[in-house]
């Protein structure tokens, strides 16, 4: 592409603005979480110890970053070429979430200078340590997958090779970790039993967890693709035709997804005997979860599929990620400790809000400069293809 094709950039636009507003009022309150401590700037309590950090940045945050395994395993595992546009940026924004995903874990729980004796002094009958052992490893297999593009980028034409020889290994390990972590991330709340609503708490949550983390991945993959064509237009490798039938596959892949895991929620609820909770407030609430955010966007992708309607599948994307979100929410916050009075419960101070929304601003300023640099969404004119 020549260079009179490249748009003119823009420095004052209204996203610059707002992530500088962002960063402006979220850094002083970075500052007052680590020199005055988590009660500074969170509403967490003895009572209820985490909170919207830890599902929202955390829970959500794992989740929605599965689009990089999801992916690199239909393209290199199953063969499936024709998705293999949406590897580099799928994969890219799992590395960058799982990032942040650690970065949000140190700022919920302080001192991360002690991260290392995780390893020096390994509790290999915590779930929690299994989590953290393995969404580190996976972060640095993420970087390994996305490494080719790195070296492109630099001109480091042996260094790419090596990296390319061993995507397919990376691969393997990388969806060994992500079934072992996302799924641990559901059976850690195996041991609330007495603090989870008995309709989000079940045995097989650990199941919930890794089948919602497939649609997750896949829905942000719809999602993120949307947005990249619109803002990166000048550098998307593909035609708007191609990403239509891409979005359309993904979109049949995310219908069977969510198909499951609404019936997998539904036997759950009977398996737990748990059918008398539905006509109480927190049943409404269960019922808003699965039916709006689980079958409804399943019905919206199904018709999309069926009529070849790309722009539907799009926004069932957006409704299933804002799904995710809630889910994870409320095992976390919403239906956890549910049976605390009116004086113990907690909602988040708007200070936890703005530095969450610090650290999706921070993932975004670093994606647009990753793509805007490195052939991610475009080949490397040296490059046929990523092998």
């Amino acid at each position: 592409m020549s260079d009179s094709a490249v748009p003119e950039k823009k420095w004052i636009t209204p996203f610059n603005v707002f992530a500088v507003v962002v960063f402006v009022v979220g850094l002083p309150l970075v500052y007052l979480r680590w020199f005055h401590g988590i009660g500074s700037v969170t509403n967490l309590t003895q009572d209820v110890p985490w909170g919207f950090w830890i599902g929202f940045d955390v829970m959500a945050g794992v989740a929605l970053a599965a689009g990089g395994y999801v992916m690199a395993t239909a393209v290199h595992l199953f063969g499936m070429k024709e998705y293999e546009p949406v590897v580099r940026p799928a994969i890219l924004t799992g590395f960058l979430g799982y990032v942040l995903v650690i970065i949000g874990v140190g700022f919920d729980l302080g001192r991360p200078w002690n991260a290392p004796h995780m390893l020096l002094q390994p509790g290999l009958a915590s779930i929690l340590f299994l989590v953290g052992l393995h969404v580190g490893l996976y972060c640095t297999t993420q970087f390994v997958e996305i490494s080719p593009a790195l070296f492109e980028w630099l001109g480091w034409k042996k260094w790419r090779k090596i990296a390319v020889s061993i995507t397919l290994g990376a691969t393997i390990f990388g969806v060994i970790l992500s079934t072992l972590h996302q799924s641990a991330l559901g059976a850690m709340l195996l041991i609330t039993p007495t603090k989870l609503h008995p309709l989000w708490y079940s045995p097989f949550i650990g199941l919930f967890f890794f089948v919602s983390s497939i649609a997750a991945g896949l829905a942000m993959v719809t999602f993120e693709g949307m947005l990249s064509h619109k803002f990166f237009g000048h550098r998307v490798g593909i035609d708007q035709d191609r990403l239509d039938k891409i979005t359309l596959g993904l979109g049949k892949a995310t219908c069977i997804t969510l198909g499951v895991y609404f019936a997998i929620k539904v036997l759950g609820v009977a398996h737990g005997h748990t059918w008398s909770f539905l006509g109480t407030p927190m049943g409404l609430w269960f019922l808003v979860e699965i039916l709006g955010f689980v079958l409804f966007p399943c019905v919206l992708y199904l018709v999309a599929y069926r009529e070849q309607r790309p722009k539907l599948v799009r926004f069932a994307a957006f409704v299933t990620v804002l799904g995710i979100i809630l889910n994870r929410l409320n095992v976390s916050v919403i239906a956890f400790n549910w049976q605390l009075s009116p004086k113990q419960s907690y909602f988040p101070a708007w200070t936890e809000f703005w530095i969450s929304m610090l650290f999706v601003t921070a993932g975004i300023v670093i994606y647009r400069w990753v793509v805007s640099r490195m052939p991610i969404l475009d080949n490397h004119p040296d490059y046929s293809s990523i092998h």
